[in-house]
């Protein structure tokens, strides 16, 4: 679904970079097991160290990516002049967005049945999709999720992570991590460009191994190739995680503040706050609603 708020598109792709609920899942057992023979876990006496915490977060944080085209939800976002609430489904394989609320108040019965139209005609179109048509649009909803895995596995490589302390949230005891750019790393492609300039904090639940909560900020000016920008300090993102039915985390709020330069000369500043709640295990054909 398009939406109305232009001044959002270069940060579109930052979304989808930064662990879009779009993108998690369980990893199959045999690589599970691989990494866990890698990355064995210490006994119960000795002391964490930050690496074997962050491994062992990673084989979690990808069977949460894995997992999450099972799940339908609800998302809520802040944008400039208020706020719209879509419900998202997964439809024949990838997801559609139907706008519910603006403002927080559900829509009048006009624009309501204009949106069930809307939705009754993609679930008709998509089931009479041919074969190619279908493996198409699927193919372009498992490119960005694919980005979306790049980046996963290059946060170990990009960053160098010390324990820093331990808190108790939510009755949840957890490691405090801080991330700083690795010294000559090399990104594996322009979108991984941005981590050379960042710096983060990650809060890892000791029990799980879960991302609860996740920090970052641009600390220096970054240069994006293709998207003609330059990613400036005082860029932050924030991400929380939550437990969803099946016993993954996916997220339930992301936020980004952002200060870009375009074309070298048009200043950008964005700020945008996404909630994402009432997950529910999808059937691949039919929206929450029905």
């Amino acid at each position: 679904m398009e939406r109305d708020d232009q001044s959002r598109i270069f940060w579109i792709d930052a979304r989808r970079y930064w662990l879009r609920p779009a993108g998690y899942a369980t990893l199959l057992c045999g690589i599970d097991l691989l990494l866990a023979s890698l990355f064995p876990l210490w006994s119960a006496t000795a002391p964490p160290d930050a690496n074997s915490i962050i491994q062992h977060s990673m084989v979690v944080l990808r069977a949460d990516w894995k997992a999450a085209p099972e799940y339908n939800y609800y998302e809520r976002d802040v944008e400039n002049h208020g706020t719209k609430t879509y419900e998202v489904m997964m439809i024949r394989g990838s997801p559609y967005q139907r706008l519910v609320a603006v403002n927080d108040v559900g829509l009048p019965e006009r624009e309501n049945k204009a949106e069930q139209e809307k939705l009754d005609h993609v679930i008709a179109q998509r089931s009479r999709e041919s074969k190619k048509e279908t493996e198409k649009r699927i193919a372009e909803y498992q490119r960005d999720r694919h980005r979306d895995h790049r980046m996963i596995e290059e946060l170990a490589k990009a960053f160098i992570f010390k324990l820093s302390g331990e808190t108790v949230q939510n009755s949840r005891h957890l490691y405090i991590l801080e991330a700083t750019a690795r010294p000559g790393y090399r990104p594996s492609d322009k979108e991984t460009e941005v981590l050379t300039g960042m710096r983060g904090t990650l809060w890892i639940d000791k029990a799980t191994f879960q991302w609860v909560k996740a920090e970052a900020e641009v600390v220096h000016p970054v240069s994006i190739e293709g998207f003609l920008a330059t990613v400036e300090p005082g860029t932050r993102f924030e991400l929380d995680k939550g437990p969803v039915p099946g016993g993954v985390w996916l997220p339930t709020q992301f936020i980004v503040q952002s200060k870009a330069e375009i074309l070298s000369f048009i200043g950008h500043n964005t700020h945008a706050k996404e909630t994402y709640f009432n997950y529910q295990k999808a059937d691949g054909h039919t929206p929450l609603s029905r």
